[in-house]
């Protein structure tokens, strides 16, 4: 089976379920703050990296077997797509603030991210590809600038609100 498949939930789920769950909260989601030095090149190395996943999963087939490695690699690409659900449910729906602090983001800053990582994660595993893997990790060194530049975005806009979320809630996990 083509591995390309694997992308028809993350695409439903991201613009989908968003666009079900808020129509406003696409533009949200696509949003990307104010950018300095570094971050604009790993702004960069993200998108390319995301295309290069994309592109490469086209000619990539997904491997399962009935052994052990074939159901973690299902587990883990199944676990990326329900926090990725969750993540989107939980963005479609901040607080009237406009800080997001329910559901999965009272127990991370970037569920969405992380989701997305233990997603594609899980299409390197089905994969078997060390390729996308290499792209994967890319693709999350690259994120962590794109995160940095949000929190600085987000603490010029929230101030002290977003401050004291900071404190009480982790970057990740």
């Amino acid at each position: 089976m083509n591995s390309f498949l694997l992308l028809i939930p993350l695409m439903l789920v991201r613009y989908g379920l968003l666009a079900f769950l808020n129509k406003d909260a696409i533009k949200r989601v696509a949003h990307f703050p104010p950018m300095i030095g570094a971050e604009r090149a790993a702004f960069w190395i993200y998108q390319i990296s995301t295309i290069a996943v994309f592109i490469t999963l086209l000619f990539l087939r997904i491997q399962i077997y009935q052994s052990l490695l074939s159901y973690i690699s299902l587990a883990v690409y199944v676990i990326g797509l329900l926090l990725l659900i969750l993540s989107i449910i939980s963005f479609a729906a901040p607080a009237k603030n406009g800080i997001n602090q329910n559901g999965l983001y009272r127990l991370s800053r970037n569920p969405i991210y992380v989701a997305y990582f233990i997603y594609f994660i899980g299409c390197a595993m089905l994969t078997r590809s060390l390729i996308i893997f290499g792209l994967v990790l890319i693709f999350q060194v690259s994120a962590h600038w794109i995160i940095l530049s949000e929190e600085r975005w987000c603490t010029e806009q929230f101030g002290t609100e977003y401050l004291q979320y900071m404190k009480k809630v982790r970057r990740y996990i």
